[in-house]
């Protein structure tokens, strides 16, 4: 059993905020998997449910990003899941809009939910960095997550929400291989009349012998009309 976990603030406030992505992302797979109404549970939000034969269980901490580990920790003991099988969900300033990477363990690179989450259970869960872009100074940091997306964010935030859906039953099966390439077909969707199909019907006109063009037909023999004598002229000439 998995525990996948989006990082957020509670409250109608925050909701529309860039440091809310994990929270957005986590209310979309449970829309998207039938997974159970939103329980007051663990200091945060739980929704439990299965993607097949994988269960799982959703938290959404409501202690504020700054004590995320807390509610995190009260989970994992109650389901007693181990810190490997914990994927947390968090906004990325390092990364460009749109972007999405899988990490396993490592640093939290000065994200406060992370830092909860470390002081709580150690830095070997696994998480997922959605990119929210960076304003071009770390004084303007904190006032940038804290804004909402802008209108212009809507079309590439939707298409890594519905990625991140896709892919959920393989965090949960602990493929973060088959995870990306489901985001990827969302945010990078292949383009059309290129591949296979196209390479091997280019490939047919190329090769088909009614696109080579025809060689001319030999021309026809005339008949030799030289006498004898004129035969053996010509052959000492």
């Amino acid at each position: 059993m998995k525990l996948i976990v989006g990082l957020g603030n509670p409250g109608a406030k925050y909701a529309g905020n860039r440091h809310n992505i994990g929270f957005m992302a986590l209310d979309r797979i449970a829309q998207d998997h039938g997974f159970a109404a939103w329980k007051g549970k663990h200091q945060g939000s739980v929704s439990e449910g299965r993607f097949g034969s994988d269960r799982a269980v959703l938290l959404k901490p409501e202690t504020f990003m700054n004590n995320s580990g807390q509610s995190v920790q009260a989970a994992m003991r109650f389901y007693k899941i181990p810190v490997e099988d914990v994927i947390v969900l968090h906004d990325e300033i390092d990364l460009a809009p749109g972007k999405v990477k899988h990490k396993q363990g490592g640093g939290h690179a000065g994200h406060n939910g992370l830092r909860s989450v470390h002081a709580h259970i150690g830095p070997e869960y696994a998480r997922v960095r959605l990119g929210v872009g960076h304003p071009g100074h770390k004084d303007a940091v904190p006032g940038y997550v804290l804004r909402d997306f802008a209108k212009a964010d809507a079309d590439w935030l939707e298409d890594v929400l519905r990625g991140v859906s896709d892919g959920a039953p393989h965090l949960a099966a602990a493929d973060p291989a088959k995870f990306m390439n489901a985001v990827a077909l969302r945010v990078n969707p292949p383009r059309s009349g290129t591949g296979k199909h196209a390479a091997s019907a280019a490939s047919k006109q190329v090769a088909s012998p009614k696109s080579m063009p025809s060689a001319p037909d030999p021309a026809p023999e005339l008949p030799d009309t030289r006498s004898p004598m004129q035969k053996l002229m010509d052959r000492f000439r």
